[in-house]
């Protein structure tokens, strides 16, 4: 089965919208059609951005979606790399996706190193044609 990280930008975007390739990530993820990989860091930095008043979230919406993730993900422990980063706060989601051998999916391909394995949502929809 395919693996897959989701950064914070692609998470919060699946929850703002039920339209748009981040929800449907998140509803294969949901139908069990592929993978989904965190590390408790990442699920800290989902929590944190959750709570931003900019994007009107409940406190129950926000729970609610920590949870979904807990129960339809996979938690792993990243390994450190010490590839330089243009933003060292997206290390969390290179690591655990390295340490899962799994897809990386961002809205912000700029801020990783240009890797195969490191795409957009589009590019995740169009490559399996889903």
């Amino acid at each position: 089965m395919c693996k897959i990280v989701i950064d914070t930008n692609v998470f919060i975007s699946s929850r703002i919208s039920s339209a748009g390739n981040p929800a449907k990530i998140m509803k294969l993820i949901t139908d069990d059609k592929i993978d989904l990989y965190y590390s408790s860091n990442i699920l800290n930095e989902y929590k944190r951005v959750l709570s931003y008043t900019k994007f009107n979230f409940t406190v129950e919406v926000q729970k609610a979606s920590v949870e979904d993730i807990k129960n339809i993900g996979n938690l792993i422990k990243p390994i450190k790399s010490d590839i330089f980063m243009p933003d060292e706060s997206d290390r969390i989601f290179y690591d655990t996706a390295n340490a899962a051998e799994a897809y990386l999916i961002t809205g912000n391909i700029k801020h990783y190193p240009e890797e195969s394995h490191i795409i957009t949502p589009t590019q995740f929809i169009e490559m399996f044609e889903i």
